[in-house]
């Protein structure tokens, strides 16, 4: 062997000996143990010895501790137990529709294939189920899961938009476990509740909390709903809120998130109160249809800027913007730029508030109105008329023409005038969300309306998103019906009403 050859194996074997000495004495100083450093020193794995252990005998506390802990706890799994079977999964197919600007910037239209996921639940032995009606709205197929798995078709019987109801049946002969609707006018703040869906379309989902408060509202159209901390997740949309008897006092509708696109429970869920959805599912089965009473009038809450015009300088009240030909407040002597300000001794407060008693009261009842008109208090008396009977809200202009035809989207954003861009990074970061208005041509028809450098934030109550979506959305709406805009402008939130754009010949 060389010489250099057995100098480096020298070195070599120095550099090992001094690198284990090293390596274990600084083992040693650690309280570490040699074995770790040699493993052969280890015992081997046949020579492992079973370790001696001493296991609790028994729990911290009887169940006669906590007795009504133990109680409360075999009650939750019993209501659990006799209400699960009445729940059910809603599965739905249907056809979607979108708008974009294509890079000549025309507007098309697409349609694509849509699928959904919801909760719903039994309220007749026949099969009869009670929903949302945004979770089956545009379906055209829809798959009932039972508890058990069991799988069925369902068909539509009617449905309440504007109580966001739906009425399905089970396509089966067989008799099915039912709930009972309760009372919602019994409920209270603070009682317990338990809500049942499928969030997430996990399957059968219990959640317990109390009702949070009474009377919240959404939209000016939406009725008073129960909130509730129970937690209530997509998905769980027209499963039931249940009282500790089992009995439905709510459908669970909707939940408020700051996150817009990927909504999840905050604390804060909406139900809509059972006595509600028993008015609108007895005339649906009876009728096909929900009964809503009709006054016939356009209304809007009063902000500082109208009561100075107006000179109403009062707290309650609302505005009547417009009353329809033929309908029951012009025949009682009703005229645009009236103030409600009571109906049947009810203060009135909120566009909400009188919406909702209107609907709520029965066709044929008379209504007494005090309503303020350029500083006189005048006592007006309307019979309230069936809403969607020869409805002129909604029925063809009195001198139609065949050739008549509403906007093109196009055409309508010329007739609008309205120039709108998207927030900067800067201006978000400061809270905001929604479009800011650039400019308004002359002859456009938001000349009166906007200002530059108002904030528009909601359109339809729906929360304004992008200036791309407000363009074709404003259009769109514009075109066949009144919309309705938020706006702020100096710090001040007030509403803005485009009505419907004429019809071209």
């Amino acid at each position: 062997m060389k010489l250099s050859f057995r100098r480096l194996l020298a070195l070599a074997a120095v550099f090992a000996i001094a690198f284990v000495a090293v390596t274990a004495i600084r083992t040693w100083n650690s309280g570490g143990s040699l074995r770790t450093l040699l493993p052969w020193l280890s015992k081997k794995s046949g020579d492992f010895h079973p370790l001696q252990v001493t296991w609790p005998e028994k729990a911290p506390l009887d169940l006669g501790d906590v007795e009504l802990l133990s109680r409360l706890n075999n009650e939750y799994a019993k209501l659990t137990e006799a209400v699960v079977p009445s729940v059910v999964s809603i599965d739905t197919v249907g056809i979607g529709r979108e708008q974009g600007i294509d890079i000549f910037g025309q507007i098309r239209i697409r349609d694509y294939p849509t699928q959904g996921q919801g909760s719903g639940v039994i309220v007749a032995k026949e099969g009869y189920i009670v929903t949302n009606h945004h979770v089956i709205a545009g379906s055209q197929k829809i798959k009932i899961t039972l508890h058990g798995e069991k799988t069925y078709d369902a068909t539509l019987v009617g449905e309440d938009t504007l109580l966001d109801i739906a009425v399905l049946k089970i396509d089966s002969n067989e008799t099915f476990v039912p709930l009972k609707l309760g009372d919602s006018s019994q409920a209270q703040v603070g009682q317990i509740v338990f809500a049942v869906g499928n969030p997430f379309g996990l399957g059968e989902t219990v959640t317990q909390g109390i009702i949070s408060a009474k009377e919240r509202s959404l939209s000016d159209t939406q009725r008073d709903l129960f909130q509730t901390d129970a937690a209530i997740n997509p998905g769980n949309s027209g499963g039931p809120l249940v009282n500790l008897r089992g009995e439905i006092i709510g459908i669970n509708a909707a939940i408020f998130s700051r996150d817009k696109e990927k909504p999840a429970f905050q604390g804060v869920g909406f139900s809509i109160p059972s006595n509600d959805v028993k008015d609108a599912l007895f005339q649906i089965l009876e009728r096909g249809k929900p009964i809503r009473g009709f006054l016939g009038v356009k209304l809007n809450d009063l902000d500082q800027r109208s009561r100075a015009i107006l000179g109403y300088q009062e707290e309650n009240g609302v505005l009547i913007l417009n009353v329809f030909q033929g309908s029951p407040a012009q025949s009682a002597g009703l005229q645009a730029g009236d103030i409600v300000r009571v109906v049947n001794d009810e203060k009135i407060h909120s566009t909400t508030q009188l919406l909702s008693l209107l609907q709520r009261t029965k066709v044929g009842t008379v209504i007494n109105l005090d309503v303020w008109r350029k500083g006189k208090s005048l006592k007006i008396s309307a019979t309230i008329a069936e809403a969607g009977v020869a409805n002129p809200a909604i029925a063809v202009p009195a001198n139609p023409t065949a050739q008549s035809r509403t906007m093109t989207p196009d055409e309508a954003w010329k007739a609008l005038g309205i120039t709108v861009r998207d927030l900067e990074p800067a201006e978000r970061a400061g809270g905001f969300q929604g479009v800011l208005v650039t400019s308004l041509t002359d002859d456009g028809i938001a000349k009166s309306r906007f200002l530059p450098g108002d904030l528009i934030v909601t359109m339809n109550n729906s929360p304004v998103i992008s200036a791309n979506k407000f363009r074709i959305d404003l259009s769109a709406f514009a075109a066949a019906q009144d919309t309705t805009l938020n706006v702020v402008r100096e710090g001040q939130l007030f509403r803005a009403l485009i009505p419907a754009l004429p019809r071209q010949q």
